[in-house]
């Protein structure tokens, strides 16, 4: 099947992906429903591995009427906001993407994305298992976006890398950064002197900094390895400016089509693969930085100065996306 692109979704016909499937409910069917699950990481990936599981849940659970085929390395759709497009238009069944594209669609979750928000990995699973981060997936079911958020998967702090080295905000002047899909993100970059230049997919991020169309970019240990980004980039900043959880996404035209129990079953079976994701993540991480630091990449920790010159450098983006939410926001802080 052809990646999904942006400009092919109209032409996308909903049974190429359910075949054999009349317009009633798919649970009259006495065929299997195959559905399937775009993710852009490769096989081996932490949430591929945690896609695979939730697959194979889904149909142990469901005796079956529910198959799930995990399409990874970008086959069903080259970007995150290409699946996004694809699930809200029922030409998808499930999706992996980061939080970051769905606030486009969601502004409320930027709220739990704002840089410097978090003090650990700790505290912030503390949020998003808590009232606040369940209740933002409510928010996305309800939000009439044509989505509903199943699970959060983990994706570590998120750290820029560039091809000179940053020690100040003032290094950041002038720099070119591959950032998600997400305002809010750009922004960053330009309270920071950098420019934000979204529109890059994860897998063409290597060849555009190579080809000095991007100075640099910003994601997780196991992303600048995976993608290495980290042969190109050979300076990674430890600045943990965001938190971006994973989420798993289905599409709501989708998932109104199926037999209520069975989607019932779906939801409960993405929970479940929470735990399950965040140990691979853990090992998948200390795995990348060890790769990584045994190529010789330099690796710079900012002093105490530097650090509190980023967050004081945010106080726009805080203004901006921040305001509105100050309450969630203290709720976050106070969340122990």
């Amino acid at each position: 099947m052809k990646k999904i692109t942006k400009a092919g979704f109209a032409l996308l016909s909903f049974a190429l992906l359910f075949s054999g499937c009349r317009k009633e409910k798919f649970a009259v069917s006495k065929r299997p429903v195959m559905l399937r699950l775009s993710e852009v990481h490769a096989r081996g990936y932490p949430t591929s591995l945690a896609d695979i599981e939730f697959a194979r849940l889904v149909e142990e659970r469901t005796e079956g009427r529910v198959k799930i085929e995990v399409r990874a390395g970008g086959a069903l759709a080259e970007t995150e906001p290409d699946a996004i497009a694809a699930l809200k238009l029922g030409d998808l069944a499930f999706a992996r993407v980061s939080a970051a594209p769905i606030a486009e669609y969601v502004p409320k979750l930027n709220a739990i994305m704002l840089p410097y928000l978090y003090r650990s990995s700790d505290h912030m699973w503390k949020v998003l298992n808590g009232s606040v981060g369940q209740g933002m997936l409510n928010d996305i079911e309800t939000s009439g976006s044509g989505l509903v958020g199943l699970c959060y998967y983990d994706s570590g702090s998120r750290n820029f890398y560039t091809t000179k080295p940053v020690h100040s905000v003032s290094d950041m002047q002038g720099l070119r950064i591959r950032v998600q899909a997400n305002q809010m993100m750009i922004d960053m970059c330009t309270a920071l002197g950098a420019t934000g230049v979204s529109g890059i997919g994860f897998s063409a991020v290597r060849n555009a900094i190579s080809g000095g169309i991007v100075d640099g970019a910003e994601n997780n240990w196991p992303s600048y390895q995976s993608g290495g980004d980290y042969t190109v980039a050979p300076y990674f900043i430890l600045d943990q400016h965001t938190r971006v959880p994973e989420i798993l996404l289905a599409s709501k035209k989708v998932m109104d089509r199926l037999d209520p129990d069975d989607l019932r079953l779906i939801k409960e079976c993405a929970k479940e693969t929470q735990s399950f994701e965040i140990q691979k993540w853990k090992e998948k991480e200390a795995a990348s930085e060890q790769i990584v630091r045994a190529n010789g990449n330099t690796i710079i920790e900012l002093s105490s100065a530097a650090f509190s010159e980023f967050q004081e450098a945010m106080q726009p983006v805080y203004a901006k996306y921040g305001s509105q939410y100050s309450d969630i926001i203290q709720t976050i802080k106070n969340t122990n």
